[in-house]
């Protein structure tokens, strides 16, 4: 089982309303949150995973549930508030980009603590955090407890995923990065985050710092422009993105962080040994295996994973 760790929102996307009243806003509302797609787009790959995090007993927070046991999620790591499910408000761009504005304080998903944290057996074969959870409190905290305790016992996979919204400091968000790219095995990245978070300097010379602790494999996507892949071991290289009819790329980055997990659980190599023994060849089919899922999220709207038997 992997476990993911983080927060379970709704996403609320505006439409056009047919009437053109700008007293009228339409939203279509979809189940969503970095950390919720990973831990389901694991399952639709086939991969047993849970997911540790805060859950509303209101409205909301109950379909965010039902979604979760329809897609054989474990419930095991789930603690339930009685505070408000975080709300998404999504805007898409003519490039299938999104906006996003979160409202957010004081919802469940971010009031998970220390005293919540479970206590892991060998079925856990690896954790993976990432999004606004790591900085938000009091969550970012406790995740980053997690980390630290679990950091050479089970895989760790980061995806820093920024999201200035819930957290507009910049700082905080470099500073948490920093120190949880020290524990990571697996990083993820965008270039949009690189962005963010230095501006200024080189993709690789960010890349390479990671590389010096314990990471053995970044991941850098780059949109329409393909991924990279950074190996301790085997040096840089790139794969060109897949064309496709782009619907949004919301999901498609969780889409790729599911299927990295997702191919090293299929190779049994998801550990921190396995990771350590892996060919060029084995990291370039890795790579090439999640360019095609996220592209496959990217065809539709929304986050709507794929499911293992549409790669093939």
């Amino acid at each position: 089982m992997y476990l993911v760790c983080g927060e379970a929102l709704f996403d609320f996307f505006s439409e056009e309303d047919a009437s053109g009243q700008a007293s009228k806003v339409t939203y279509k509302a979809i189940a969503g949150g970095s950390p919720f797609n990973v831990a389901v787009g694991l399952r639709r790959l086939g991969i047993e995973a849970g997911l540790f995090g805060g859950l509303s007993s209101d409205f909301l927070g109950r379909r965010l549930l039902q979604v979760l046991k329809d897609e054989g999620v474990s419930e095991r790591f789930l603690v339930e508030f009685a505070a408000p499910t975080t709300l998404s408000m999504v805007a898409v761009g003519a490039d299938g980009s999104p906006q996003y504005n979160f409202r957010g304080e004081g919802c469940a998903d971010r009031l998970l603590e220390v005293a919540h944290l479970p206590v892991l057996g060998d079925e856990v074969r690896g954790l993976h955090i990432g999004s606004f959870s790591l900085v938000v409190q009091p969550i970012g905290d406790t995740l980053l407890s997690l980390v630290k305790r679990e950091s050479g016992k089970r895989l760790i996979s980061l995806d820093p995923n920024v999201r200035l919204n819930p957290q507009p400091d910049i700082q905080l968000w470099r500073d948490r990065v920093a120190e949880l790219a020290k524990h990571a095995d697996l990083i993820k990245v965008s270039d949009e985050d690189l962005h963010l978070l230095y501006p200024g300097q080189s993709p690789e010379s960010v890349l390479q710092g990671w590389l010096q602790h314990r990471c053995q494999l970044v991941f850098l996507t780059r949109g329409g422009d393909g991924a990279s892949v950074f190996s301790r071991q085997h040096g840089t290289w790139s794969q060109p993105a897949q064309r496709v009819v782009m619907a949004d790329t919301v999901g498609a980055g969780d889409t790729f962080q599911a299927a990295l997990i997702a191919w090293l659980t299929e190779h049994q190599l998801d550990s921190v040994q396995g990771l350590q023994q892996l060919t060029r060849v084995q990291i370039d089919a890795m790579l090439g295996f999640a360019i095609r899922a996220a592209a496959l999220t990217c065809g539709k709207t929304g986050p709507d994973l794929p499911y293992r038997q549409q790669l093939g």
